[in-house]
């Protein structure tokens, strides 16, 4: 489980295709990576991944094809930088919103206005996702817990501050780059249980 809150941009230094379907990828991220164990979980541009190995501040980490299909993952390239999070411990604060790291689908922006003091980035919004986003709601892009501030059926608007321009991936990407969304868990376990009411 995460929050949402960047902790470090890292660099991928090395993707190795694997056998079958699959992808082994390296990150430099020191600070990610400073207690980092294996078997501890590392969201990567949201995607929760599985650390293998860690040597000198680089984490080492599985993909399978299913990851790959389903987030931006398999776009990434050498030298790409990428958002961390290390998972969240018990107790700790909670800065943004309970995110899983697992995506629900890829977005892409589609359009950013600068404002006085920030920026407002439009996302298109794939199909079957829209009736979990709603303004003033959570939603987490490429790791991130932003906050909706526009929904349509197709779109969704946030509005990103210097800061978050500065410290993640989102300050550096262009119109029609790919993003990985994830839409507040809570949102799907209320549309199941209500779902499964007779009424």
């Amino acid at each position: 489980m995460f929050t949402g809150i960047v902790e470090e941009l890292g660099e991928i230094v090395r993707l190795t295709e694997g056998s079958s379907d699959s992808a082994v990828i390296a990150v430099r991220g020191p600070l990610v990576t400073s207690d980092a164990r294996d078997g501890d979980s590392i969201s990567v541009n949201g995607v929760c991944l599985t650390v293998i190995d860690n040597v000198d501040g680089v984490f080492t980490a599985d993909v399978m094809g299913e990851t790959l299909r389903r987030s931006s993952l398999g776009a990434l390239q050498v030298g790409s930088n990428v958002n961390l999070e290390r998972a969240a411990a018990l107790g700790s604060r909670l800065g943004g919103h309970l995110v899983q790291g697992h995506v629900d689908g890829v977005a892409k922006i589609i359009a950013r206005e600068p404002a006085d003091q920030w920026e407002v980035v439009r996302f298109s919004l794939p199909a079957g996702l829209a009736r979990y986003v709603v303004e003033k709601g959570s939603i987490t892009v490429d790791g991130v817990s932003l906050t909706v501030m526009k929904v349509t059926d197709d779109t969704f608007e946030v509005g990103m501050i210097p800061a978050t321009s500065k410290h993640t991936v989102l300050g550096s990407k262009a119109i029609g780059d790919p993003v990985n969304l994830e839409v507040d868990v809570i949102a799907k376990y209320v549309e199941k249980m209500l779902g499964s009411r007779n009424v």
